[in-house]
């Protein structure tokens, strides 16, 4: 067989194993979103074999005959390069894993996601609780078959992020916080406040908030004709592929904020996925580069750019329509309204300065769980007590403090510090994109948001995983990936809304 036809032989395999994938992700979204409470049963099952035929597929002896046979040679174009590269990586990640192993952890997801969930409404920890301990031994399982070097946690760091270590994590971690902790302090201590009575005791109905969700999605790009909104308990952007996208929001009458961030940061990932190259279909050069890229796409829609001045003087006069007890509200109350800085409690609601703590919180517990310095009967008081280490406050009950977050649920262990990078990464991006788009603030000022899709589209959606995250970011901006935009956007801003 000559080399071409192995070439193709194993596109053919691995697409097979896409389209499977591609189930799974549909019943998994039917589970959160569609799934009557009785099908939680049958639907672990069904997971659990959709990820053993998945597993089985790519662990095929055969997948690897064709890698090694194709690895003899080097003369090969930048996304063949990229195929056999990824599909070398997750071949020889799934053959560390055994079956049996693969099958219980997705029938485990399934049945811990359940769980979490009727534990978070009716705020009882115990529910959950034998459900995560389960999970934390599964992550911990998985950690040993993957292999490490330094540190458990580092094999789970890599899932999302590939060649991510504990060792690069802690200092960039620790520069941040450096940098975070006394401009937050600052803001409280001598940040001129604004009085925000008009959100207080206000009531902003749901079909209010929808149509705004809506309207701005719209606006930002999303096709909603290879895509649907809905509404879930922790907000989250999922389906197949580029012509099925599917992401959720969640909606509070008391605070509607949350709404229109929570879907604006869902649409970011949903514009990446629908921005992948369509020539590379079926192929994992045609997916997106990594985890903390995607958060760098949703994070810039819903943050640097939804929340700066010239986005807020276009969306007002929309709440104003949909909100009537808003007609005498201010672009400047409207815009530090939506960039309040203060610690709060919930990760998917928190502002700028304070995000990144919430991440550094959940690192630093993660670390201790999969290493064994944590137990999970000891969770709560240690989640609380990091909170009132890192921002100052206690939740009040579980719900809102170590029940909030869905991950632990479905096993994402490793996952939480690409929300950090995405931050990074997204500061960066803009950036390098405002060299190019010389009339940006004044193009989303008239809602005009196409000039900087079409930016990311050509110079990160379309690249997909051709090249790895660090490489990306050189090839797009010029560096490698660093703090100092984000740590100087940050401070541009905090002086500027609170005059610090």
């Amino acid at each position: 067989m000559g080399r071409k036809e192995t070439y193709d032989n194993l596109i053919k395999e691995i697409g097979e194993v896409e389209i499977m994938s591609q189930i799974g992700s549909l019943l998994s979204w039917d589970q959160e979103v569609m799934m009557p409470e009785n099908g939680g049963a049958l639907r672990a099952e069904q997971l659990a074999w959709v990820s053993k035929a998945i597993h089985e597929k790519i662990t095929d002896p055969k997948i690897g005959d064709m890698l090694d046979k194709l690895e003899t040679e080097t003369d090969y174009d930048e996304i063949q390069d990229a195929n056999i590269r990824l599909i070398r990586e997750q071949y020889n990640k799934a053959t560390k894993k055994p079956s049996w192993f693969v099958e219980e952890l997705a029938r485990h997801s399934s049945k811990s996601l359940k769980s979490w969930q009727k534990a978070r409404a009716e705020d009882d920890f115990s529910i959950f609780r034998d459900d995560l301990k389960k999970m934390i031994d599964y992550n911990r399982q998985l950690a040993d078959f993957l292999g490490w070097d330094d540190n458990r946690y580092d094999a789970l760091l890599d899932i999302y992020e590939t060649g991510l270590t504990v060792k690069q994590v802690d200092p960039l971690f620790e520069g941040l916080r450096d940098s975070l902790v006394p401009l937050v302090k600052s803001v409280m201590e001598k940040g001129k406040q604004e009085s925000d009575d008009w959100i207080e005791g206000n009531v902003f109905p749901i079909e209010s908030q929808e149509n705004i969700s809506q309207y701005v999605a719209k606006a930002l790009g999303f096709n909603f004709d290879a895509g649907r909104r809905d509404k879930s308990t922790h907000p989250f952007c999922g389906g197949p592929n580029p012509d099925d996208v599917r992401w959720t929001t969640r909606y509070d009458e008391s605070e509607p904020f949350g709404s229109l961030y929570g879907s604006m940061h869902e649409v970011g990932h949903a514009l990446y996925e629908q921005g992948r190259p369509r020539d590379l279909d079926l192929q994992p050069a045609g997916h997106a580069v990594s985890l903390g890229i995607h958060e760098s796409q949703s994070r810039l829609w819903e943050n640097q750019i939804g929340r700066s001045v010239e986005f807020c003087e276009w969306v007002l006069p929309l709440w104003k329509k949909e909100f009537p007890h808003m007609s005498e509200t201010t672009i400047d109350q409207f815009w530090r309204a939506v960039n309040l800085t203060e610690p709060s409690l919930i990760r998917v609601e928190a502002d700028e300065a304070t995000y990144n703590l919430h991440i550094m919180i959940r690192y630093e517990i993660e670390k201790k769980l999969i290493n064994g310095d944590l137990e999970v009967d000891d969770l709560p008081n240690a989640w609380n007590d990091a909170y009132e280490t890192y921002l100052g406050i206690r939740s009040p009950n579980n719900s809102l403090g170590v029940l909030q977050d869905v991950h632990w649920s479905m096993g994402a262990f490793g996952y939480f510090p690409t929300y950090t990078l995405g931050n990074l990464y997204a500061a960066q991006l803009l950036d390098a994109a405002r060299k190019d788009l010389t009339e940006l603030e004044e193009q989303i000022r008239q809602g005009d948001f196409n000039h900087l899709l079409d930016w990311m589209r050509k110079h990160i959606h379309a690249r997909g995983s051709i090249l790895k995250p660090e490489d990306l970011i050189l090839e797009v901006t010029g560096k490698l990936p660093t703090p100092e935009p984000f740590v100087s956007y940050l401070r541009n801003k905090l002086e500027s809304l609170y005059a610090i």
